[in-house]
């Protein structure tokens, strides 16, 4: 690998020269700059990045811990994030931390360790916002939220989405609709089981509800699923957590004999992207899965700017309704 000494030499100056090149230094001559950026091109020449970190104090790197990049809608997200990071000069490191307490603390120590400038993170747990807090490292964090904590978020609205979802359903003539969701201590299992417990609240149907809580995985909605089809009376509608737990409760569906929407209705919060769908099918609560991404890196970087409102912000992006082939009215016997 080339060094600074041999693009020196190559280009007849000193080797603080080509730093004031690559620092894009003001007090070099037009000829000069010329010689040395051709020098750099002959040799593939790449600068140690670590020297100039040192002294800017920023390594223009972020880091984006998702919970289960498997999971189509936070890879969209994603793309939203490094979007709007590589326009404005920045670069991505993206961990999987697959809801793992201990896992993502393992990323949060190393990532540290590396002088990351910010991070933005659905967390696994209370505790690694706190260290970031203590820290004070500029933080966003994704879909979730900590009423108790001064901290920027972002996320979709849980509870108005759920609540729409539900009244799909009431509308529709179901009154036995079971929610399988995500962990009772994730904020947005929660705030969905609060949108749902308020459209059967407002239904008059509140000794109707049935919430199971489970994981956010296509094993935990299967698993859901099960455990729905054996209360009696059985359910004429699922209402999904996300879009994993519906694709697991269809498998548990179709290995019951089930058909849907014949024999039961399934409505799911998050959509699927179009572009892995054959055949649009579920109806969703669809969040906006880039914007949220999009978002969150633009409120992390105007603080990392020294810019952006003085107060931190918990930004609520609306869901919208996209009625499918999954839900049909229910047909009593």
């Amino acid at each position: 690998m080339p060094t600074i000494r041999e693009v020196a030499k190559r280009a007849g100056v000193a080797p603080i020269t080509v730093s004031r090149v690559i620092n894009d230094g003001h007090s070099v001559s037009p000829e000069t700059r010329r010689r040395v950026e051709l020098a750099i091109a002959e040799l593939d020449y790449i600068p140690n990045a670590l020297g100039t970190s040192l002294r800017s104090k920023r390594t223009q790197t972020l880091a984006l811990l998702l919970s289960d990049i498997t999971n189509p809608f936070w890879t969209t997200v994603a793309r939203g994030v490094e979007d709007t990071a590589h326009a404005r000069g920045y670069h991505i490191i993206l961990c999987n931390t697959d809801e793992s307490a201990a896992k993502q603390d393992e990323y949060l120590t190393f990532l540290l360790k590396k002088q990351i400038d910010g991070f933005l993170l659905v967390p696994t747990s209370r505790r690694s916002v706190v260290t970031l807090l203590k820290r004070k490292t500029p933080c966003v964090v994704l879909d979730r939220r900590f009423h108790d904590l001064e901290i920027d978020t972002v996320r979709g609205d849980s509870i108005g989405g759920a609540c729409t979802l539900t009244q799909h359903l009431l509308q529709l003539g179901h009154r036995r609709i079971v929610l399988l969701t995500g962990p009772r201590d994730v904020s947005s299992a929660a705030d969905r089981a609060a949108g749902y417990l308020r459209a059967l609240a407002d239904a008059g149907l509140e000794d109707a509800a049935q919430v199971l809580w489970g994981s956010y995985s296509q094993e935990g909605g299967a698993e859901l699923a099960r455990q729905a089809l054996a209360l009696h009376p059985r359910p004429t509608a699922f209402f999904a957590g996300n879009n994993f737990i519906a694709v697991g409760a269809m498998r548990a569906l179709a290995a019951a004999g089930l058909r849907v929407p014949e024999d039961i209705s399934v409505v799911a919060f998050d959509d699927l992207p179009l572009a892995v769908m054959f055949d649009p099918f579920f109806t969703v609560a669809a969040q906006p899965a880039y914007d949220m991404g999009a978002r969150a890196t633009e409120l992390l970087l105007d603080r990392l700017d020294g810019g952006g409102p003085p107060q931190c912000q918990d930004v609520v992006l609306p869901t919208e309704l996209i009625v499918r082939r999954s839900s049909a009215p229910y047909v009593n016997g």
